[in-house]
């Protein structure tokens, strides 16, 4: 008797929508959450060279938690390829000014790169308040414990 693996195709894979609230959650554990979603790690039919992932959304980003002295002790780095011209930020400003980017940055990290991971990050939604947009499609609110 042979086993046969089961192998996901684009056309066939049923996406979901989420909603969740980032309020007082850590980013890091946030964020791996919401890779795995993305990429469809926690579905029986993940194919690694199929993007089989749910869409996210996250709310209230501006009330993500950091932990210990991270506030003023973690550094995010922009390098424009001109000489002098390496912009470091805090990770105080970030929540302050572009709490978006700082969240989607922390899931960048953690999703395949290539032309997939790009693929894969398109179905993130950062959003710095309680409001979004997407009510069309019936997300459900998801709620991650940690």
């Amino acid at each position: 008797m042979q086993r046969q693996t089961t192998i996901a195709h684009a056309n066939e894979i049923q996406r979901k929508w989420y909603v969740i609230d980032a309020e007082g959650k850590p980013l890091g554990r946030l964020a791996s959450k919401v890779a795995l979603i993305l990429t469809g790690k926690n579905k029986p039919i993940w194919t690694p060279n199929v993007d089989c992932g749910d869409y996210v959304i996250i709310i209230n980003a501006e009330k993500v938690a950091l932990s210990g002295d991270k506030l003023l002790g973690k550094k995010y780095y922009n390098a424009s390829g001109f000489p002098g011209g390496l912009r470091v930020r805090t990770a105080k400003e970030m929540v302050e000014n572009y709490p978006c980017e700082m969240i989607e940055r922390s899931v960048h990290g953690m999703v395949p790169k290539g032309r997939l991971g790009r693929q894969i990050e398109k179905k993130l939604f950062v959003y710095a308040g309680p409001e979004h947009k997407h009510e069309a499609q019936k997300p459900e609110v998801l709620e991650l414990n940690f």
